[in-house]
């Protein structure tokens, strides 16, 4: 009797009748391999659509008969035991319904060639590292109304390609590009585009609904009518398959659903170039095909969308009209994708049969087989400059031919990239920044009960220590630790939240929704009405605990030196923040701090400190901070204090404190005006430095 392996190449009956190389794509016969019965894998077969991939197929053999290359005989079957087996349910999937009638409400565009010519960009390595050539001299075209993918390994330079094109990369780039055959300017292609990053940077805190309104009303101005926007709201979120979705709030967004979100956001004003880095990192397969399918559609109304992909599966490869493949730097081929596989093999690299070609052509850029089949196709596609594997290359236009079918852009008067107003943007900024401050548990809910917390605790601690002329020290000690609360809490607090920030701030600020200077004013003032009313319950639960002077006029000198330290400690976490990342951050505020308590004058008071380092004391915002509190308490000729817990009290005259310590009492408004300085200056550098670090990203 024979085995299961002599059967299986023998035949089911062991009569050497033909069985099915399961998984081979070939049929096996006693003669040998049979040539008629070839299965090719669809990944080597081009597709008319995406949508192709979900249609089964069968082959048809050199008499024309269509069979099923896997199906045994019935011979074989009647002679062996008949498996039954039950097909697998189907994967329920997110039920997406792209409404292609509202795209047509978005208005069309002219298509804008994109060409560049002899492309390089270097990047510097850090000091005294020199630099390094990222991109070599490439070329390439991209028409418009395409979909268009740049592929290759890791490391190829696909992102730094994607950002010099965008403009988002402008340092170190060196060599032509060309719009419609004419040189790029950048301002004026910048309001003509978009650039979407890989992570999907939104605001979390806000709806579907809001994000969108919020983007309408930053892009499109205030010259549009509410009507307008209304419209074009709806017209997008039924497009991209959200309008079910638009009162959910971001956070709860799958990664599927904030792709679109992203790209929903800007294609509010409607750009005619779009950029993508890496759309399908962390989404499921689904997801990919959705979003991918969606653009492809866009494209249609003339958008050119150009993406960065890594590895895309055969599906997903065949929606791209045209491909860009990058290796160390360098092209290794441009064209149409179902012209990839007659390129191989006119370079003698033939695609193996059942391999995705794109997993072959990155296999290639990698160096797998050689890296001499990589200057093989560099030299095959000049570096980008051949232009034979484009689906049309008869109807690809040169750059002169393009310049006389479209005209010189009309020049615009307006400078700013913004297209709304300063006013209208901090006004816009604003509204998002309060809703933000309603929903946000860290930045308002538990600062404020971190502040009343707090309060309570010292009072606890520190009970009648402000009427008591036994426990003055003690009250020196409250005053000292308040000031380290106030300063501590919001600089840390802004040191660990604004990098994240930082991010949203980069992409939307460089697809123009605002200027750095409106985000930075709305920004400021979203805070202050949180700063005042958390400072306001500190100030007053431990005011009254501690039972301080109960008079007006000290209270409010009390909170304002209290308010103040909290700007103070604010701006220098923002300057802080804005600068170095969470990590590094969080490890030099409190450090810098250090210098600040040792010369405020609490250890070691300011008499006592060497000449050499009195200079410290002068900017020390905590000198300044405790010194106001003091006046504030012991100033204004304050009179005898009480001496009821002790016999003998060596604090009871306020003077006489004063005069240990080394503070007058009387400089309550240059404290005030000390402080108010410190904030501006820091506020100021912080808005250099954050302006100097969206420079240096670029």
């Amino acid at each position: 009797m024979l085995n299961a392996r002599e059967q299986f190449f023998n035949g089911g009956n062991g009569d050497g009748s033909v069985a099915a190389g399961l998984g081979l794509g070939i049929e096996i016969t006693e003669y040998g391999v049979s040539n008629g019965g070839r299965v090719y894998n669809t990944t080597t077969v081009p597709m008319t659509s995406a949508s192709s991939w979900r249609t089964t197929t069968t082959t048809t053999n050199s008499t024309g008969n269509a069979t099923a290359s896997t199906t045994p005989s019935s011979a074989q079957v009647s002679s062996s035991a008949v498996v039954t087996k039950t097909p697998l349910e189907p994967v329920a999937e997110e039920d997406v319904h792209f409404d292609t009638d509202a795209l047509s409400n978005l208005p069309a565009r002219d298509p804008v060639d994109i060409e560049f010519k002899e492309l390089s960009l270097t990047v510097n390595l850090g000091f005294n590292r020199g630099s390094k050539e990222i991109l070599h001299n490439v070329n390439g075209k991209f028409p418009g109304s395409q979909l268009i993918a740049i592929m290759g390994p890791s490391g190829a330079g696909k992102s730094t390609l994607l950002d010099a094109l965008s403009g988002f990369k402008t340092t170190g780039v060196d060599g032509s590009i060309l719009l419609n055959g004419r040189r790029r300017d950048l301002p004026s292609f910048r309001r003509m585009s978009c650039y979407i990053t890989q992570d999907d940077r939104l605001q979390p805190l806000l709806t579907v609904n809001e994000n969108m309104h919020i983007a309408a009303d930053l892009k499109l101005g205030e010259n549009v009518s509410y009507e307008e926007k209304e419209t074009r709201i709806e017209d997008i979120l039924l497009l991209l398959g959200l309008y079910d979705h638009d009162q959910t709030l971001t956070m709860r967004l799958s990664g599927g659903q904030k792709k679109r979100l992203s790209i929903a956001m800007e294609l509010i004003n409607n750009p005619t170039v779009m950029f993508l880095d890496e759309p399908t990192t962390g989404l499921d397969s689904s997801s990919c095909t959705k979003v991918l399918e969606l653009l492809k559609k866009l494209t249609s109304q003339g958008r050119t969308i150009i993406c960065t992909i890594h590895q895309p599966t055969a599906k997903l490869f065949q929606i791209f009209d045209q491909v860009y493949v990058l290796s160390a730097g360098n092209c290794v081929y441009q064209g149409g994708t179902e012209k990839l596989v007659p390129f191989l093999q006119a370079v003698d690299l033939p695609c193996p049969m059942y391999h995705n070609p794109a997993d072959y052509i990155i296999e290639l850029a990698c160096g797998e087989y050689g890296y001499d089949k990589i200057d093989t196709l560099k030299s095959a596609t000049e570096n980008g400059s051949c232009l034979t594997w484009f689906n049309n290359p008869s109807a690809v236009m040169r750059a002169e031919t393009l310049m006389r079918k479209n005209p010189i852009p009309r020049r615009t008067k307006t400078r700013s990239l913004e297209n709304t107003s300063y006013t209208n943007q901090c006004s816009v900024l604003l509204r998002r920044g309060y809703i933000k401050a309603k929903r946000d548990t860290t930045m308002t809910h538990l600062r404020i009960g971190v502040n009343i917390a707090v309060a309570i605790l010292f009072g606890a601690i520190y009970d009648h220590t402000g009427a008591e002329g036994s426990r003055v020290l003690d009250n020196y000690n409250l005053l000292f630790a308040i000031l380290m609360h106030h300063s501590m809490t919001t600089m840390m607090l802004t040191v660990l939240t604004f990098p994240i920030e930082m991010s949203i701030l980069l992409k939307e600020h460089f697809n123009r929704w605002y200027s750095l200077k409106a985000y930075y004013t709305s920004m400021t003032l979203v805070d202050l009405p949180i700063s005042i009313i958390s400072c306001f319950l500190f100030t007053a639960i431990i005011y009254l605990w501690s039972y301080q002077p109960m008079e007006w006029v000290r209270f409010w000198m009390f909170f304002a030196i209290s308010l103040l330290t909290v700007f103070v400690g604010h701006s220098f976490g923002l300057m802080i923040g804005a600068w170095f990342d969470v990590t590094n951050g969080t490890f030099l505020a409190p450090v810098l701090t250090i210098p600040q308590m040792m010369f405020a004058g609490f250890g070691v008071t300011l008499r006592d400190l060497p000449s050499y380092l009195k200079w410290g004391s002068h900017v020390s915002y905590l000198r300044y901070g405790l010194e106001g509190f003091i006046a504030a308490i012991y100033g204004l000729d304050r009179g005898v204090l009480p001496c009821d817990e002790a016999p003998y009290c060596h604090y009871r005259y306020p003077k006489k404190f004063l005069e240990e310590i080394t503070m007058s009492g009387d400089q309550f408004w240059n404290d005030v005006l000390a402080l108010s300085a410190m904030t501006v200056i820091f506020r100021l550098i912080s808005f250099i430095v954050l302006k100097a670090k969206i420079k240096s990203v670029r």
